[in-house]
């Protein structure tokens, strides 16, 4: 109870931000206190609509380089069309991709890898949500496939231009993996690699529970490599809060009444992520997890390194399986520990 009226009041946390901070008040504050000699790039997945736009937006609006990785091309040139118009110096870059396919993901990578560009920011944000069984074209469970295998092959094939952009520019890369609190659902018994996927029986509200784990499993193990790497490249989960995206419209049952209450604004939900890929308050902090602009504690599923590491062995061994690689060796664009 104590908390859920700290949430409703908005009361401040250790950050000095709470629930009913914007987007905009947390990104003005980080980047008056950043270095101003190198524009800084970011990459915002699941920006044609609802936080990842907002998050897109007010990164744009602090003159951040923004790239749109998107599937519908045209929800996505309305989004730059209404960021240049309040920012119209802005350079907003689009280039498709189907998050869901592997293919699709490595021809984004290897467009944004031509351009030339520097990359600070990696905010693994578009999520799926499906009522019933559906299947990509890699034939692997489709909220899986998106929610997390599309992010972690993105995040394997950039992340050597991220160690690399922070090395030159001196300033700390920032991964953001945004999960959800509904992780908390999740129990050993029903987090199998193979069942994920490849479910027998499935449940909607489940198969988004267990990729929002897989999220934050792969946060903490990918911080634990970097560290080990010495690379100056932090990557951190978010919990935005309960927000009425395009997942919640999915599915109606999705929140109960008390969670309408608690439910929070786009320019609520995206102050987290700016928080944590902006704020020198988490300069060095990688491996976390946040919710309201302040360090928050997961589930204990989610926190076992044990989980975390064999996820992420089980995972790139699927994905270099499907390169026809072997597994010491590299997708194009990424680094092993």
């Amino acid at each position: 109870m104590k908390a859920t009226l700290k949430y409703l009041t908005g009361i401040a946390g250790p950050s000095g931000y709470g629930s009913k901070t914007t987007a905009d008040e947390v990104a003005q504050d980080c980047l008056s206190s950043m270095p101003t000699s190198h524009q800084l790039t970011a990459i915002v997945t699941g920006a044609t609509s609802g936080i990842g736009a907002e998050t897109a937006r007010v990164l744009a609006k602090r003159g951040v380089r923004v790239v749109i990785p998107a599937r519908d091309l045209r929800k996505a040139e309305k989004v730059k069309e209404n960021i240049q118009r309040e920012s119209p110096e802005v350079e907003i870059i689009i280039l498709e991709i189907d998050l869901s396919s592997f293919a699709s993901i490595q021809r984004f990578c290897s467009e944004f890898l031509t351009l030339g560009l520097p990359l600070h920011i990696l905010i693994n944000n578009a999520g799926k949500y499906s009522q019933k069984l559906e299947f990509s074209e890699d034939k692997i469970e489709l909220t899986f496939a998106t929610n997390y295998l599309g992010h972690f092959l993105l995040t394997e094939m950039l992340l050597g231009k991220m160690v690399e952009t922070a090395s030159q520019s001196c300033i700390q890369g920032r991964i953001v993996n945004v999960s959800s609190v509904i992780h908390n659902w999740v129990d050993t018994k029903h987090f199998c690699f193979s069942k994920l996927l490849s479910p027998k029986s499935y449940n909607g509200t489940r198969a988004y529970a267990q990729s929002k784990l897989a999220n934050i499993l792969h946060a903490k193990e990918l911080a634990r490599q970097l560290k080990a790497r010495k690379a100056n490249v932090t990557i951190n989960a978010v919990h935005p809060g309960i927000v009425k995206t395009g997942i919640i419209r999915d599915y109606r049952g999705f929140i109960t009444g008390m969670h309408c209450l608690l439910q929070a604004t786009f320019v609520e939900g995206a102050a987290t992520t700016c928080y944590v890929a902006l704020s020198p308050q988490t300069v060095g902090l990688s491996g976390k997890y946040f919710a309201d602009c302040n360090e928050s504690r997961c589930s204990a599923l989610a926190n076992e390194e044990a989980e975390a590491r064999k996820l992420w062995k089980q995972t790139r061994a699927l994905i270099h399986r499907r390169f026809l690689l072997p597994v010491g060796q590299n997708v194009k664009g990424s680094s092993t520990n």
